[in-house]
Parts: structure tokens; C-alpha cells; sequence
């Protein structure tokens, strides 16, 4: 980018992105400054916590200038908690968002009193360069819009191409904490997240600018590109299965070890096991979508499944986990109830192929149950 200036902030101390997802790298909040020849953009506020430090920033990138415009593209706190701030240190700024933004600030309790909804499509001349506004409802947010700047050649792309951590975080490494946050954030929305990319075809995109996370330039913006082509179509990105356990006593995590240990001799692909108990709950979901089959093992829990099971499954529904073949293992000691269950809930999934024969265990899994185990290894890699 030849004029933009980057004004973000890191928050390195949060723990928990809306206050579930774990953050061992923090976060980032993402702002620009757009200056045109007679008139300067800022692109997105930030989150509250960061407020004093943005502004600061703000004030040095506008090199004397006083702010014509604020942009927000999305109301979600952590993008406009330092709105209120903003604006009352620069109350001639006008808002330009959307027509759902405008119904947000008053919920939010954010005083605008210069604002202007603007439409798909709709372009803004600050002289020399212009902002062009693209709709992006439900990416993660009805009053969600991207914008367009032809002549940087720059997406300025909402929540969409975020990732966790902070700005320099895993720099070499974008995929992975980018493929996360997008199946728990953005994933139910794969539909409005396609529908946007068809209008962004013709555009010449030299740089994604997200609201989270790096710029994306050269190689890793083509990349993001083709995995979010595959994410939003529910596709497969990696040929392997995902054997997801919830044991309580270790026996049903011992059967899907062993059950992990013949999918990989048969020549399942990638194969990743995880404790739904223990292990953070939004890699478990980032795997299911990432890998085209699913390995279920479960405790029965009072006539139920162990909560840690239920809660996985209810994030996939919640998510539009969909177009996947998957296998059920359960455990009961007398009533054995985690594959009725479970069927239940994966019903409320779209096109879920659940394979035969599924297998019950009985406390603990006997060694002339191997063969259950390899014949359910079979049915879920059968082609």
C-alpha cells in the first residue's frame, strides 16, 4: 500500500476472543487511514481497551489533518468500543456505514450525530482516491459491509481474512489460526461468505486489509482467497478423519485411540484425535471442517452423552457443519444411549452420511471387538 497507514493495536492480555475462544497470542484490533487530497478516512475503530492507544495513533498518522470520515464497517464492540472516544475528539467526522450500523450505535448507546448510510456500490471521492462499499450481511453480521480501494488496489475486508493473535503473530503460519477463527466466527455464514466473493472477482485485489490479523499480500493473499473459496462451500481442505473422544473413566478414550491407530494403517490420510474434555474445543471444530470425516466415541451420561460430546455437537450444528461422513462409537456399562443420541443431534446437520456398523462397548472395549473397530474403519473410508 503506497498511501494507507496502519493504526491498529495489539492486545496481547486478552485471554478469551468473545470471551470463549482461547487466545495464547493475544489479539488485534485493525484500523487504516486512508488520506486523499482533500479529504482522510479512518477505516474502523477499535476496541475499547485499546481506545487511548488508537487514538494516539490516529493523530500522528493524520500528519496535521483533521479526520473527514469514519468508516465503520462493522459494530461488533471490539471494532466500536472506541467509537464514542472518536468522536467526541473529532465531532465534525461523518460515520459512513450501513443502514443496520445506524439502528446498532443507539443499542451500543454511541451519540453519531453525523451520519451517513451508504449503499452497495456507492463510492466516496477523498480526492484522487475513492471508497467503494460492498454489502456483507451476516460475515458475521447483518450490518456487516466491506470496502474497496481501486486505486491502492485494497480490500478493507470486516471480520472476513481475520485471524487470532496478535498483528505479528505467527506470521509464516496464517492458515491455522485463520482456519480457526473463521469456522467458529464466520462459519455458519458460508453462503453470504461465497455470495461475497463472487462480487469481489472483478476487482483488482492487491491487499487484503481484515479487521483482525495481517495485511495479506502476493502469495498469502491468493492463498487466503482459495481456502476461503473452500471454506465457504463447506468443501474438503485436508483427505483425513477427525476422531473426536468424551470418555469419563478412559475406556472410550482408549477405543478411540485404538480406532485412530487402525485409521491410520489403513491409510486414512491426516488422522487428529482430541479430547473434547480437555482439548480446546474450537481446534476440535476448526478439524471437523477442515477433513471430510468424522470419528465420534462416546461415554453414555444419564441416559444422555458426556456434556463435553454434546457441546461439540452443538457447536457443529450451531456452525452448519454439513456434507460429511461420519462414525459413532458408544460406551454404557448398562444402557448404553451415546449413538441414539448422538444420531439426534447430527439429524439437525446437513447431509451427514452416518456409516455402518456402529459399536457398542460395554465398559471397556474386549480384544474380539478389534474387528468392529477395523469393519467401522472400512465402512467410513469405504470410497
Amino acid at each position: 500500500m503506497k498511501n494507507i497507514k496502519y493504526v491498529g493495536c495489539d492486545d496481547a492480555e486478552l485471554d478469551l476472543f468473545e470471551s470463549q475462544y482461547a487466545l495464547p497470542d493475544g489479539m488485534c484490533y485493525n484500523s487504516y487511514v486512508v488520506p486523499g487530497e482533500k479529504q482522510v478516512a479512518v477505516m474502523d475503530a477499535v476496541d475499547a481497551r485499546c481506545a487511548h492507544e488508537w487514538l494516539n495513533k490516529v493523530e500522528e498518522a493524520m500528519d496535521g489533518r483533521t479526520p473527514d470520515y469514519l468508516v465503520c464497517q462493522h459494530m461488533e464492540p471490539d471494532h466500536s468500543g472506541a467509537m464514542a472516544l472518536f468522536l467526541a475528539k473529532y465531532p465534525q467526522a461523518q460515520v459512513l456505514c450501513s443502514k443496520q450500523a445506524v439502528v446498532m450505535m443507539q443499542q451500543f448507546g454511541i451519540e453519531a450525530r453525523n451520519v451517513q448510510i451508504v449503499a452497495e456500490g456507492q463510492r466516496i471521492d477523498l480526492g484522487g482516491v475513492t471508497l467503494q462499499f460492498i454489502a456483507a450481511p451476516m460475515i458475521h453480521w447483518p450490518e456487516v459491509m466491506m470496502t474497496y480501494c481501486a486505486e491502492e488496489q485494497v480490500l478493507f475486508s470486516a471480520d472476513a481474512f481475520g485471524k487470532f493473535g496478535v498483528y505479528h503473530a505467527d506470521e509464516d503460519d496464517w492458515a491455522c489460526e485463520a482456519r480457526r477463527y473463521y469456522f467458529n466466527i464466520v462459519g455458519k455464514y458460508g453462503v453470504q461468505v461465497t455470495n461475497v466473493l463472487k462480487k469481489l472477482a472483478d476487482k483488482d485485489i492487491q491487499t487484503i486489509a481484515p479487521l483482525h490479523g495481517p495485511m495479506l499480500e502476493g502469495g498469502k493473499k491468493d492463498e487466503a482467497l482459495r481456502l476461503y473459496s473452500i471454506w465457504s462451500a463447506y468443501g474438503v481442505e485436508t483427505e483425513g478423519v477427525l476422531v473426536a473422544y468424551a470418555s469419563i473413566h478412559g475406556n472410550t478414550a482408549k477405543a478411540a485411540e485404538q480406532l485412530a491407530e487402525i485409521l491410520k494403517a489403513k491409510g486414512a490420510g491426516k488422522v487428529a484425535i482430541t479430547d473434547l474434555s480437555r482439548d480446546d474445543m474450537a481446534e476440535a471444530i476448526e478439524d471437523a471442517f477442515r477433513m471430510n470425516r468424522l470419528a465420534l466415541c462416546c461415554a453414555t451420561y444419564d441416559g444422555d452423552i458426556f456434556p463435553a460430546m454434546h457441546m461439540f455437537l452443538h457447536k457443529l450444528r450451531l456452525k452448519g457443519y454439513q456434507n460429511r461422513r461420519v462414525a459413532l462409537v458408544e460406551n454404557g456399562s448398562w444402557a448404553p444411549q451415546a449413538v441414539r443420541v448422538m444420531k439426534e443431534m447430527l439429524a439437525g446437520c446437513k447431509n451427514i452420511e452416518i456409516v455402518e456398523p456402529t459399536v457398542t462397548i460395554r465398559g471397556s472395549l474386549k480384544p474380539e471387538q478389534t474387528a468392529e473397530l477395523e469393519a467401522l474403519a472400512d465402512a467410513l473410508l469405504a470410497k
